[in-house]
Parts: structure tokens; C-alpha cells; sequence
């Protein structure tokens, strides 16, 4: 028993000390987002009570409308997490489960899609939104470019194939249609893949501000990230704690991402394909 104990004792060190690590320059953000006066020493880690205050996070809001830019961000990114979901599931599951002609030079297509780097389309999709479409300071023309992710059809793809066959196939034999079966049948056994995939496309849209600040100038419409880089480039400096001022912005920017996955990783490790096979 001692040797079971010690044993287990030594294999939890490492990951305690690896969780430090980790976690670390999380604490260390939002201890320097606290400070009253500036201290970005290790010491300034463990700071005195009497300099902790919530002052830096007013003065970013009196600058950017933090309620604003999240209101503006959650928005871009709700709207861009639905599209995600819906057409990715609709793609996936047909490129996993039904057979056309194309179906392997369509999958094809979505890997190509996934090594050409975003940036490299900015100019014609900007051409095409803003030009083409007149989608300029329009919400719509900020969520437009990210409404299929071909990284969430990928991942989809990959769920539905782990599907057993048979399961569709007695549906079919009962006389469900295709969309029966993507809703009943197909859906419910890949929550893992949809909280992934959510969780994935999140991250992009909410981090992201090059796109939303070339499709709209107008500050009362641009989300969190623009806000927040228009202020580290422009306002910052002049505060009376720059860098406390610029890592609050950057605990609130980052606490929703970090909220979503203490949340829901257990679940990304969770499955029940094997629930609806005998044996």
C-alpha cells in the first residue's frame, strides 16, 4: 500500500508542476490587471492587497465601452458558431455517409482549403464584401467569410464515420429519410464533436480583429479584440498603468474562452457510439 502511495505520489509531482507552469501567466495576467501601480517584477507575482483594485478595468471602459465590444463580439461570434455548426454537420455528414459522384475530390477541396492561410484571401473577400456586396459597416459583411469552417467539416466528417453503418442502416429500413436520420440518429451521438468543433470555431472569430476592423471603422459596431488592439496601439500609453491597463483588456478578452473550456472539457473526451450497437 505505502509503495502504491508512493508511487502515485511521484507520478503527481510532475503534473503539479507541469499545472504551474501552465497556469502561471494566467495568474500572473490577472494579478497585473489588479494592480493599482505597476510592479512587472516576479515579486510584482505576489503583490500587496492594498494595490489591488478593479481601476485599470474602469479605465479600459472608459475608453472602449467594454460592455459595447463584448455585446459586438458575441454577436460576431454566436452568429459565426451557428453557421459553423449547421453547415458543418450538413457537410460532414454527407461526406462521411452519403455517396455522390465528387465526393472524394470535395473532400479534397476542404483539406486544400485548410493549408491556404486566411490572410491570403483578405483582399478578394474584401473586394467581393465591401466592393461587390456594399457589406461595408454592416454586421453581415464581418460575419460572412467564417460561416463554413473547413476545419469543422473535417472534424464532423470524421465523427460520422466512426458511426457504425448499421445504425442508418435500420433507420433507412425503417423508413427514415436522410434529414431523419442526420437528426435523430447521427447528431446525438456526436455531442463530443460538436463541443469541439464549437470550441475550435470560438477561438478564431473571438480573437480575431484584422477582418472586423477592415470591414467597419465605425467603434460603436467593432468587436472586443479591435477595440482592445485600437486602445494598446493608440490609448494605452497615456494611462496612468499601461500595463495594467493593457492586461485587464486582456483578462477580459480571454476569460470567455477560458470560462468555455473549464466548462465543457469533459465533455470533449466523452462518447456514446458505443450505445447504440448490442455488445
Amino acid at each position: 500500500m505505502k509503495t502504491s502511495r508512493s508511487a502515485l505520489t511521484w507520478r503527481l509531482v510532475p503534473l503539479v508542476i507541469g499545472a504551474i507552469v501552465f497556469l502561471f501567466p494566467f495568474y500572473y495576467m490577472i494579478v497585473g490587471a489588479l494592480q493599482e501601480k505597476r510592479d512587472s517584477s516576479l515579486l510584482g507575482a505576489l503583490p500587496h492587497p492594498g494595490n489591488l483594485t478593479l481601476h485599470n478595468f474602469s479605465v479600459v471602459n472608459g475608453r472602449i465601452h467594454l460592455v459595447r465590444s463584448l455585446l459586438n463580439s458575441v454577436v460576431f461570434t454566436g452568429a459565426v458558431l451557428v453557421c459553423t455548426m449547421v453547415f458543418g454537420v450538413l457537410a460532414g455528414y454527407a461526406l462521411a455517409q452519403l455517396k455522390f459522384p465528387g465526393r472524394g475530390l470535395a473532400f479534397g477541396l476542404v483539406l486544400l482549403v485548410q493549408v491556404v492561410p486566411f490572410q491570403l484571401l483578405m483582399i478578394p473577400l474584401y473586394v467581393m464584401i465591401v466592393r461587390g456586396y456594399g457589406l461595408a459597416d454592416n454586421y453581415l459583411g464581418i460575419i460572412l467569410p467564417y460561416t463554413i469552417n473547413s476545419t469543422a467539416v473535417f472534424v464532423f466528417r470524421q465523427y460520422f464515420l466512426q458511426l457504425p453503418r448499421e445504425l442508418f442502416d435500420a433507420a433507412r429500413i425503417d423508413g427514415a429519410g436522410e434529414w431523419r436520420v442526420l437528426r435523430t440518429v447521427a447528431v446525438p451521438l456526436v455531442r463530443p464533436a460538436l463541443l469541439t468543433a464549437a470550441l475550435l470555431t470560438f477561438i478564431g472569430p473571438w480573437n480575431e480583429f484584422l477582418w472586423p476592423f477592415l470591414v467597419t471603422k465605425k467603434a460603436e459596431m467593432q468587436p472586443l479584440a479591435v477595440s482592445l488592439a485600437n486602445y494598446i496601439s493608440s490609448v494605452a500609453a497615456s494611462a496612468d498603468n499601461p500595463f495594467g491597463a493593457i492586461l485587464a483588456g486582456a483578462v477580459v478578452l480571454a476569460a470567455p474562452a477560458v470560462v468555455l473550456f473549464v466548462l465543457f472539457q469533459r465533455h470533449f473526451v466523452s462518447t456514446e457510439l458505443g450505445s447504440g450497437v448490442k455488445g
